[in-house]
């Protein structure tokens, strides 16, 4: 099978576990693991504006194999947030970019104050979404076509998903592995992992809003 193609977005200052949470999803599930035919159905790579490398919250130096001009087409984009955000909602470049891009992508996902790129883009309009618990009320006041949701994991609006805070992303990188690869795939993948999660008959996380 051709591997989907997800893209991490990195800036200065972004949360690690925001982006390193869902990279490390991705990246390590596997189909018939531990078989001859094992596959990665993921493809992981990460962007930042520049291309150049970026620094995280903490000091923790990233470098990025795209630039906002040189990346790929993606399947899947995951927009992280963290303190960097306060700055890039007012960076019309790279939201232009993440705009354009939820047209081409299949889906587009959040992490944390993530979502308040996606609703600075307008791309939350008429939509339910999460974010991190002490963003929801500025998101409620600033975005007022947004209908915020508090007290679960992620919201999934079918081809826009938002996650709560920080370590929500990893929730919402297995739900997207369910979604794509069905239960077991995103099971075998969390007991590698050895992250305590549940899955209910749809493959989802019991902690989660859906799209009605």
């Amino acid at each position: 099978m051709q591997p989907w193609k997800i893209g991490i977005l990195l800036f200065d200052d972004v949360e690690v576990l925001d982006f390193a949470g869902p990279f490390e999803v991705f990246s390590v599930t596997a189909l018939n693991r531990g078989q001859a035919d094992e596959c990665k159905p993921f493809q992981v790579t990460t962007i930042s504006e520049s291309g150049h490398f970026i620094t995280a919250r903490n000091g923790l130096k990233v470098i990025p194999d795209y630039s906002i001009h040189t990346a790929p087409a993606y399947d899947l984009l995951v927009i992280p947030g963290g303190a960097g955000t306060r700055r890039e909602i007012h960076n019309p470049v790279l939201l232009d970019w993440i705009r354009k891009h939820s047209e081409e992508v299949q889906w587009m996902t959040s992490v944390c104050t993530g979502a308040l790129l996606l609703a600075e883009a307008g791309l939350l309009d008429g939509k339910r979404a999460t974010t991190h618990w002490a963003s929801l009320d500025s998101m409620r006041s600033e975005y007022p076509k947004v209908t915020v949701v508090e007290g679960v994991k992620f919201v999934d609006e079918d081809r826009i998903v938002t996650s709560g805070g920080i370590s929500s992303g990893i929730h919402m990188a297995f739900h997207m592995v369910s979604r794509l690869l069905g239960t077991k795939v995103a099971a075998d993948t969390a007991k590698l992992m050895e992250y305590d999660i549940r899955f209910d008959e749809d493959g989802a996380s019991p902690s989660i809003q859906k799209a009605e």
